[in-house]
């Protein structure tokens, strides 16, 4: 962290607080903001994430940049070093990614409704977005406590058996080139919205993403990655309404004719 004190001491400076109000707004002790102006202490990662989300920049930028270097030789509306987010395929500024927590300081899971979709674009980077949607914790050793996780609600049945209206709980990526292809991931993306897709990286060869459905009516489709905002693999789901003996078997008939008119479709190509 060789940057980061100073650039603690000069964030807080241009944002007009002193200690004690940013460790209030920080909900640490005061001492505590000094001893990492003066690097006689670090902070742990989710208290660096919380101060990336509060002065609107970059991890990687407090802790590598001369951040006041910086804002002396450009303008203040052009520094980019106060733009917060960057495209990093590999993970390596570490993205700001806002987050819950309890009153004992561990990270609650963020619920993402369907009808906040729209919303979740507009502010995914915005702590005071965040904060307003729905989070609840689960006891599940299956849940790291170094990891952040989300639950996004689909629409639309390009995943069947999951069906639409089914809760997808995700785990967050940070570094991209870790995907592993075929695998069912959310991607949020600039364009296109929420989509819960299998995920094959093609970076290496096309410089793309290639999202496959499960239901076979829908192609598989390439997504550039300057047009996705962020990526969760998907670690399970929930659902409210448990399906009738009679859906399960309507469902598997038309598996079943999907499958058939897929195989019968590379048959016509191959005799092509």
């Amino acid at each position: 962290m060789s940057f980061f004190a100073s650039n603690l001491r000069f964030l807080r400076k241009q944002k007009g607080l002193t200690q004690e109000q940013l460790a209030d707004k920080l909900a640490i002790n005061r001492a505590m903001i000094g001893s990492y102006e003066e690097s006689r202490a670090e902070p742990k990662y989710e208290l660096l994430q919380r101060m990336a989300y509060l002065f609107k920049v970059s991890i990687h930028d407090m802790i590598d940049s001369d951040m006041e270097k910086q804002f002396a030789q450009k303008n203040r509306t052009n520094n980019s070093s106060h733009k917060g987010l960057y495209k990093d395929i590999e993970g390596r500024g570490l993205r700001v990614l806002p987050i819950v927590v309890d009153r004992e300081n561990r990270e609650l899971i963020t619920v993402v409704p369907s009808k906040a979709a729209a919303g979740y674009l507009n502010g995914y980077a915005d702590p005071e977005f965040i904060e307003t949607l729905p989070t609840f914790n689960l006891p599940f050793d299956r849940f790291k406590t170094d990891r952040t996780y989300r639950t996004f609600q689909i629409s639309g049945d390009s995943m069947l058996p999951i069906e639409s209206g089914s809760y997808i709980i995700c785990e967050y990526v940070m570094n991209w080139q870790e995907i592993r292809d075929g695998y069912p991931y959310i991607i949020v993306t600039a364009n296109d919205g929420i989509v819960f897709k299998r995920l094959y990286n093609r970076i290496h060869d096309s410089g793309t993403f290639l999202l496959k459905s499960d239901n076979l009516e829908y192609e598989p489709y390439e997504l550039n990655p300057n047009d996705i905002l962020e990526i969760w693999y998907a670690v399970g789901y929930i659902r409210f309404d448990i399906q009738q003996p009679d859906d399960m078997n309507v469902y598997s008939l038309t598996r079943m004719m999907m499958l058939m008119q897929n195989e019968l479709n590379q048959m016509k190509k191959k005799v092509n």
